[in-house]
Protein backbone atom coordinates (compact mmCIF):
# COMPACT_ATOMS: atom_id res chain seq x y z
CA UNK A 1 0.00 0.00 0.00
CA UNK A 2 1.03 3.24 -1.15
CA UNK A 3 2.33 6.22 1.68
CA UNK A 4 -0.13 8.51 1.89
CA UNK A 5 0.77 11.98 0.46
CA UNK A 6 1.03 15.24 2.96
CA UNK A 7 -1.80 16.96 2.85
CA UNK A 8 -3.59 20.17 3.72
CA UNK A 9 -6.95 20.60 5.59
CA UNK A 10 -7.91 22.51 2.47
CA UNK A 11 -6.77 20.04 -0.14
CA UNK A 12 -8.46 17.25 1.78
CA UNK A 13 -11.90 19.80 2.04
CA UNK A 14 -11.42 19.92 -1.62
CA UNK A 15 -11.25 16.18 -2.20
CA UNK A 16 -14.59 15.47 0.10
CA UNK A 17 -16.08 18.26 -1.54
CA UNK A 18 -15.49 16.62 -4.90
CA UNK A 19 -17.68 13.68 -3.20
CA UNK A 20 -20.63 15.06 -1.59
CA UNK A 21 -19.65 17.01 1.42
CA UNK A 22 -20.21 20.47 2.04
CA UNK A 23 -18.89 23.00 4.62
CA UNK A 24 -21.75 23.79 7.40
CA UNK A 25 -19.38 25.93 10.09
CA UNK A 26 -15.75 26.87 10.51
CA UNK A 27 -14.93 27.48 14.70
CA UNK A 28 -11.37 28.43 15.09
CA UNK A 29 -8.80 25.96 13.03
CA UNK A 30 -11.42 23.66 12.49
CA UNK A 31 -14.24 23.04 9.39
CA UNK A 32 -17.16 20.69 9.71
CA UNK A 33 -17.75 18.72 6.49
CA UNK A 34 -21.37 17.00 6.13
CA UNK A 35 -23.26 14.70 3.75
CA UNK A 36 -26.33 13.78 3.24
CA UNK A 37 -26.20 10.04 1.79
CA UNK A 38 -29.77 7.58 1.76
CA UNK A 39 -30.91 8.69 4.84
CA UNK A 40 -27.53 9.21 6.85
CA UNK A 41 -26.04 12.61 7.67
CA UNK A 42 -21.69 12.15 8.04
CA UNK A 43 -19.79 14.66 9.84
CA UNK A 44 -16.46 14.90 9.92
CA UNK A 45 -14.50 17.57 11.53
CA UNK A 46 -11.23 18.54 9.35
CA UNK A 47 -8.20 20.69 11.06
CA UNK A 48 -6.95 23.96 9.03
CA UNK A 49 -3.48 22.61 9.09
CA UNK A 50 -1.07 23.66 6.68
CA UNK A 51 -0.20 19.73 6.60
CA UNK A 52 -2.34 17.17 8.03
CA UNK A 53 -0.30 14.19 9.95
CA UNK A 54 -1.12 10.73 8.64
CA UNK A 55 -3.21 9.66 11.38
CA UNK A 56 -5.73 12.72 11.41
CA UNK A 57 -5.95 12.18 7.59
CA UNK A 58 -6.58 8.11 8.44
CA UNK A 59 -9.39 9.13 10.87
CA UNK A 60 -10.59 11.51 8.41
CA UNK A 61 -10.86 8.69 5.57
CA UNK A 62 -12.40 6.14 8.29
CA UNK A 63 -15.20 8.72 9.18
CA UNK A 64 -16.01 9.90 6.11
CA UNK A 65 -16.54 6.42 4.48
CA UNK A 66 -14.40 6.88 1.29
CA UNK A 67 -12.13 5.16 -0.14
CA UNK A 68 -8.14 6.09 1.03
CA UNK A 69 -7.50 6.00 -2.97
CA UNK A 70 -9.56 9.01 -3.20
CA UNK A 71 -6.79 11.01 -0.92
CA UNK A 72 -4.08 9.55 -2.61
Amino acid sequence: MAKLPLLSGREVCRVLESHGFSEVRRRGSHIVMQRMYEGRTTTVPVPDHRELRTGTLMSIIRQSGLRRTDFE
